[in-house]
Formats: C-alpha cells, structure tokens, sequence
C-alpha cells in the first residue's frame, strides 16, 4: 500500500508545476524516504537552488499508531498561505487588503463564492465571513472568451457566428487588467465613479475548473489526510488558484436603464439633476478615455434616493428646507473589461457609446467637470506618468506584449487629445464621439547596432484613422 502511496504523489508532483519534484527514493526496514530538491533532477554535481530536504514516510503501522495527532495537521501547508498573504497585499491600500482578507477567509470557513447568473462570463459575488456580499470577482479564464468560460452563449456564438465571434481590436483575454485599468484611470482623474478593483488571486469549488484539476486536488487531500507527514510538503493542496479582477461591492445601486425610464416619467428636482449631470460627465470621461466597447444602459448603475419630508407637518406651505430630506443621486461604472483597445474599431461594428443618446449627453461639459480634469489632462508629463502606470499594471500578465501595449496607450493619448480640445472648446458629450478618431503613437527610435535594442523615443506622432467599421450604430 505504501509504494502505491508514493507512485501516487510521483504523479500528483510531476503535474503540480508550482510544486517541487521527486527526485530519487531508497527503501529500508520499516521506512520509505525520498530525497527532494528544487531542479527535480538525480544529478548531484549541479547546485540546487534550494536546499535538499529528506522525509520519510512511516509504515502503516507506525501511522495507524500516530492517528490520534492526524486531525491537528492543516490541510493547507504555511508556505501556501504566507505566499498568498505576500501576492494579495497592498501596502498602499491597507482596506482592500483587508477586503481580501475577509474573502479568503470566508472561503477557508466554508462561505463560497456565488455565480452571477446575468452576463456572458463567470463572474461571483464574493462574500464576508458572515455571508455579506463585498465584492465582485471576474477570473481571467472564465472571461466571455476564455477557455473556462461557463456560460454557453459565447459558445454558442463561437459556433454559429464565428465571422464576428471576438473583438477585433482588444487584446483576448484580458478584460481583468481592463478592470483594473479603468479603476486605475478613475483614481488618477478623482472622478470617484468605478468601485475600487485590483487583479487578486483566489481559489474556490465553486469556480470553475477543469477535471483534471479537481481530480488532483481531491487525491491530494486524500494523501494528507493519511500521510501528514508528506502532506505537509505539497506547495498547494487545494484548488489552484484563478488570476482575476476584484471589484468592490456597492450596495443600493440599481442598473442605469430602470431610472433612466422612471426619470421620463418622473423628471429630477433641479438641484439632483444638476447633480446627476455632473456625475453622468464623469461616466463620459471614463468611458472616452479607456475607449470603452461595452457600454450600454444595463452596465452602468445610479443609485437614487428621493426628497422627502423628515417629519409630518399641518401645513402645506413648506418653506424650511431643514424639514426636508433634499435626496441625492450617484452614477457607479461597472463593467469595464472590454476597454483599452489597441485599435479604434474598424472591422464589422463601432461599439458606440450608448450614453450618446441620452439628453444628458447633449449639454455643454459643466465648469465643475473642466475644472477637474482639465489642468491634468492638459500637462503631458501628467499623461505619460498615467500610460506608465498602465503600462505596469499591464505587464503583470503572462501574455503581456511590450509593442501591443504601447498601440494600447497610442489609443488612450488620442482620446485624451480629444477629449482636452471637446473640454476647451465648451463641446458636449455628443459632439465630443463625433470628434474624428486619433491616435498619438510614439515615435520608434534604436539603440545599439541591432533590432533586438529597440526602443521608443520621447517624441509623438498624431494622425487619424481612414478605416470606419462596416456597422456604425451597433
């Protein structure tokens, strides 16, 4: 039983490879030990960049004596979670770290995930200790075209479709740094409209994994449990875990499109419609800027609370406002992973702004909204500290392309060129889109004797795109 045992974690390390790899194995009397290191090689002339590590493994007796202390040993090894303590920290930002925390251990105490039925990507809501919903997690490979993706629509439109299956002009699979990204610009500008995300790395059962994975998970745990002594060298017991973005709940908020009906019907108090005007501009410099792709009426939300009487008064004439709960109005933009294109659109559909539509969109921006942005949009040194950033935040993906992401921020300093002339111009949103498309590519330079030590100089090259999509409303 023993040998079969260890032909087991030979097979479980050799797949594992986030784990280490066994290496060589001697038998004795009672005992069977295996010799580790970190090149998973018999070949001892060469330095391991660990150090060796020798266990043993009991017989079955000597384990059937040692089950009383079985139930102390910890399914999940210390190394595992001082790793996932180091990659889902923020110095930073000590709340979202805590956030994290409260998700990580939730899930350790049983409270999992929950898939967000609407859209055409696995998404879940992710939960507190006590069942409270604190945020929203997108892993990279559940996205609408990733290889895990649940929902069957996309499959479907894979398919059936498969001429306009994708974006022609994002970057596959990676709407979580879009996420982030969007979240990145928000803080940058102080528009305060996107909830706080960060790419984070979480496991659960509820997430969806291939077979392969959950086979070796469970026959992991089933050799911890009765070997703890090898159990305790494993790198990771449990599901691995997905790379994703991790977006910040936000509660009493309602999908756009509900109030924007209601407010047809029921007009807004000026002092709220001043107020939502100046919130709806902020969606509009996200959404231009990123050059969002997906942005309708259902995935962006307001949160609305009415005027009303703090307590009951016998007359009619109601003159003190201090009796009065003045109401207010929010805008949250949710839903930003098909952004950051590395091409205006140009093949079968625009991805218009649906926002364009809207009356709001007709208004001149507000001197409010001028006075935010303006001052940092136009300060160029501004500008390319914010393409930096994304640039960084960018490069952390293992698919990552220097010269894909710099045609990315071409895009971006095209829109922000735009964006600065609409503002001093006293253009409204609507005049704005129908500005012509522009992109700001950085001009390439050499360094050294040889293509490999290229490069990119400090000098920029505007021009406009000639190309228009076959389908300009949709």
């Amino acid at each position: 039983m023993t040998s079969k045992v260890a032909e087991t974690i030979v097979e479980l390390e050799e797949c594992d490879t986030d784990g280490v790899a066994l290496c060589s194995s001697s038998t004795s009397a009672g005992n069977r030990s295996y010799s580790i290191n970190s090149e998973g090689s018999e070949d001892s002339a060469t330095a391991p960049l660990l150090p060796d590590v020798t266990f043993s493994v009991p017989s079955l007796g000597s384990q059937m004596a040692a089950g009383t202390s079985r139930e102390n040993q910890p399914l999940l090894g210390g190394s595992f979670r001082e790793e996932r303590d180091e990659v889902n920290t923020w110095q930073d930002d000590p709340q979202f770290t805590d956030l994290v925390r409260q998700a990580e251990v939730a899930i350790d105490n049983g409270i999992l995930p929950e898939r967000i039925s609407q859209g055409s990507s696995g998404s879940y809501f992710v939960k507190n200790n006590h069942g409270t919903i604190i945020g929203v997690f997108k892993p990279k490979d559940e996205e609408p075209y990733g290889r895990l993706n649940p929902k069957w629509t996309k499959y479907l439109h894979k398919i059936c479709c498969p001429c306009c299956f994708g974006r022609s002009c994002l970057v596959p699979n990676q709407g979580y740094l879009s996420e982030a990204g969007a979240s990145l610009v928000d803080a940058k500008l102080h528009l305060n409209v996107v909830p706080k995300t960060k790419v984070v790395k979480l496991s659960s059962e509820t997430f969806n994994y291939t077979r392969f994975d959950r086979e070796k998970s469970r026959a992991k745990k089933i050799v911890s449990e009765r070997f703890p002594n090898v159990g305790r060298h494993f790198h990771r017991i449990g599901l691995p875990r997905k790379v994703g973005s991790l977006q910040t709940f936000v509660e009493g908020y309602k999908d756009a499109d509900f109030y924007l009906r209601r407010f047809e019907s029921e007009p807004l108090p000026a002092e709220l419609a001043s107020q939502f005007q100046r919130r709806f501009e902020r969606l509009v410099l996200l959404d231009y800027i990123i050059r969002n792709t997906d942005r309708g009426n259902d995935n962006w939300l307001i949160k609305y609370e009415k005027p009303d009487l703090v307590e009951s008064l016998d007359t009619n004439d109601i003159t003190d406002w201090g009796l009065v709960n003045r109401g207010s109005i929010d805008v949250a933009a949710i839903d930003n992973g098909l952004a950051f294109p590395f091409k205006h659109p140009d093949s079968w559909r625009a991805y218009p702004y649906h926002w364009a539509w809207l009356p709001w969109a007709k208004q001149p921006f507000s001197s409010e909204t001028k006075e935010l942005v303006l001052p940092l949009l136009s300060d160029m040194n501004f500008v390319q500290e914010l393409c930096d950033d994304l640039f960084n935040l960018f490069k952390t993906d293992k698919g990552f392309d220097r010269h894909v992401c710099e045609r990315q921020m071409s895009v971006v300093r095209g829109q922000i060129l735009n964006l600065t002339q609409a503002l001093r111009d006293n253009k409204s949103p609507v005049q704005l889109v129908q500005m012509p498309a522009v992109i700001v590519e950085r001009s390439k330079g050499r360094v050294g004797t040889t293509a490999r030590f290229r490069s990119f100089s400090d000098t920029f090259t505007q021009s406009f795109q000639e190309k228009s999509p076959f389908f300009s409303w949709c």
